[in-house]
């Protein structure tokens, strides 16, 4: 079987549609991202009505470089389906046809007998229809293969679009989905080294809110290796949304504190109060509208309904919980797919699991935590905390 003469990648918008008078502002904003994650490949980015046209840059060999750009290109929000293409320049059915033909040789699989031609006619001003223009292909297909036509449950597709673009394929794959990164408000992710926050952060990456991240480690009871499980876990999340800031800030001494002072059960929720109170002053720094993080309804026993109103009474902006209704094999899945899951499952001390009680308050009250705030010298270690943080910047 030939290779497939690829020499073009076509990505599809979705609900960029929606966005009418805005459309082209979220259309410049998604070939912006485009345009960093193919830094580096010999490629150049052409916008048409509803698709972007991914093109080799003059004496560059495309067939060298094509499945990079698709895997790139794949992890660009805003993208709903992409395909490697043959492009032409002519819109005459015959050339389309003896194209679609020579890809269906080299594509279609050994055992197929059953094809169907999906056409779309963009520019309107040619001479035949949509529904013509896939029976003119579809014959020639049909005669070079020896292929029976199906249109309800085919074996193998063939799609031919007659702009600008020309092009045809015979492969779809989905997209990253959701909107581009910049088109929502910039959210601080709270990133512990599980599972579930990584996920979190590109959940809402997919909605189009850039990130930053701030992670709480607990020198020296926390060390390198914590440390470096964070920073691959921001390069995860970097694969997908460029640069990310990442802030650390060590709360060793606030934790003693609380031990020492606060009652047993109560200790994780102030613990994780006390997160949500640097955290909100880090985002007041850093002009960041929203705190992130990756808590399940009923997960743990910080994550009760009446344990999460005790831990957001303290912030002074939303807490975004995008993993608010999922389970924990449906966060799992998402991590596997994004690349995070093998490394939040390697061994790591938490900096709160270090101080866990062994019977933690499952339904708290927001005033028992006022009152055992009150024997803390909160404002001292809030202060200490934010003056030891370390922001680093972390590359894909």
């Amino acid at each position: 079987m030939a290779e497939p003469g690829y020499n073009a990648v076509v990505l599809r918008v979705g609900e960029l549609f929606l966005k009418k008078d805005n459309r082209r502002w979220f259309v410049d904003l998604l070939v912006g991202n485009l345009a960093r994650l193919i830094r580096g490949l010999p490629w150049k980015i052409e916008v048409h009505q509803g698709r972007i046209l991914l093109l080799p840059q003059a004496g560059s060999d495309p067939a060298a470089t094509v499945p990079e750009v698709l895997a790139r290109a794949g992890r660009c929000f805003g993208i709903s389906s992409l395909s490697p293409v043959v492009r032409t320049d002519s819109t005459d059915p015959t050339v389309l046809g003896g194209l679609a033909a020579e890809l269906a040789e080299a594509t279609v699989p050994p055992t197929a007998k059953t094809f169907r031609v999906t056409a779309r006619r963009p520019n309107k001003r040619l001479p035949y229809t949509s529904p013509e223009l896939g029976g003119l292909v579809g014959h020639q297909v049909g005669q070079r293969l020896g292929l029976a036509v199906d249109l309800g449950r085919p074996e193998f597709e063939i799609g031919v679009e007659a702009g600008p673009p020309t092009f045809v394929y015979s492969e779809t794959r989905p997209g990253a989905g959701g909107l581009p990164v910049g088109a929502s408000g910039r959210g601080l992710l709270l990133l512990s080294g599980g599972i579930d926050s990584p996920v979190a952060g590109h959940r809402m990456l997919r909605r189009g809110c850039p990130l930053e991240v701030v992670h709480f480690h607990s020198p020296p009871y926390t060390g390198p290796a914590a440390r470096a499980k964070v920073l691959e876990l921001c390069q995860v999340l970097a694969r997908w949304a460029g640069p990310l800031h990442l802030h650390l800030i060590p709360i060793s001494e606030l934790q003693l504190q609380v031990k020492e002072h606060a009652p047993r059960p109560l200790t994780v929720l102030l613990y994780r109060r006390f997160m949500v109170r640097l955290a909100c002053r880090l985002a007041g720094f850093r002009q960041i509208q929203a705190l992130i993080t990756g808590e399940s309804l009923g997960q743990v026993a910080s994550q009760t309904m009446e344990n999460l109103t005790c831990i957001e009474a303290v912030a002074d902006r939303p807490i975004l919980r995008p993993l608010i209704a999922y389970d924990k094999e449906e966060t799992i899945r998402l991590a596997q797919a994004i690349g995070s899951y093998e490394i939040s499952i390697r061994p790591h001390e938490d900096s709160c699991s270090l101080f866990v009680p062994r019977h933690p308050e499952i339904r708290a009250k927001i005033k028992e935590l006022n009152r055992a705030e009150a024997l803390l010298p909160l404002d001292r270690l809030l202060a200490e905390a934010l003056d030891r943080l370390e922001t680093l910047v972390v590359e894909p």
